[in-house]
Formats: structure tokens, sequence, C-alpha cells
């Protein structure tokens, strides 16, 4: 007798409870919306940093986005792109050659501060690092 009285009372308190959360849902709206959502292979869930766009500068001075070789201009669209696709949450990493004259990544950095870009940053090895380990 008391495992049937065990096992209804745990059927009780499960109706009740989910009950319960289909009135919430009724109320606030989140239930009544007949919809057929869009499937989507590639879709990321918002809560996920958008990946650091790196920016490599080698010693002549020519920027590297991907491999691709860009011209200042193509970076320029390329660091708006991602602000807009990212609103305040794009990083950059600039990686620039210490043989680079330091204009070369102080435009970087300006390209970023006019595609409201903040979060940049610019790529070095620590002193007692072995040689061969680049980031």
């Amino acid at each position: 007798m008391t495992p049937m009285i065990d096992c209804v009372f745990q059927l009780l308190l499960f109706f009740l409870v989910a009950s319960h959360f289909e009135e919430e849902a009724k109320v606030s709206g989140e239930g009544s919306l007949e919809a057929n959502l869009p499937e989507a292979a590639a879709a990321m869930p918002m809560v996920m940093r958008p990946r650091e766009l790196i920016i490599n500068i080698n010693a002549r001075g020519e920027f590297y986005i991907g491999g691709d070789r860009l011209t200042e201009a193509e970076v320029g669209q390329r660091l708006q792109r991602a602000s807009v696709d990212n609103p305040g949450r794009q990083s950059v990493i600039i990686r620039g050659d210490e043989k680079a004259d330091w204009k070369y990544v102080a435009r970087i950095m300006s390209l970023c501060n006019q595609a409201q870009i903040r979060d940049y940053r610019v790529a070095v090895v620590p002193e007692n690092a072995p040689s061969s380990s680049v980031p």
C-alpha cells in the first residue's frame, strides 16, 4: 500500500509543477506564439564571444588577416564590418614584426578606434620566454 501512495503523491506533484509552468508561459505570452523556427546548421549561441581578429604586420609594413594581404583601406573595412557584426564585443590582436615601424601598429590602433573597437592588444613575447614560442 505504501508504494502505491508514494506513486500517487509523485504523480500529483509532477502535474502540479507542470501545470504551473504552463500557466506562467501563457501569462507571459511565451507559449501563445505559433511559429515554425528556421533551422541553421552553423548557428552560434549569442553567449559566445566573437573570435578575436588577428592582424599581422610584417617587417615591410604589410597587413595580413587570415593569411590574406590587405591594404590599409581593406583592413579598415574589415574592422568596420567586425564592429557592426559584434557591437562592443569585437577584440583585435595586433601582431607587429619587431623590425616593422611603430607607425604601422599605431595606424591599426587608429583604425580600431575609428571602427569603435576598444578591445585591441599588441602581442609581444615575454623577455624570459624561449624565442621559438611566438604567440
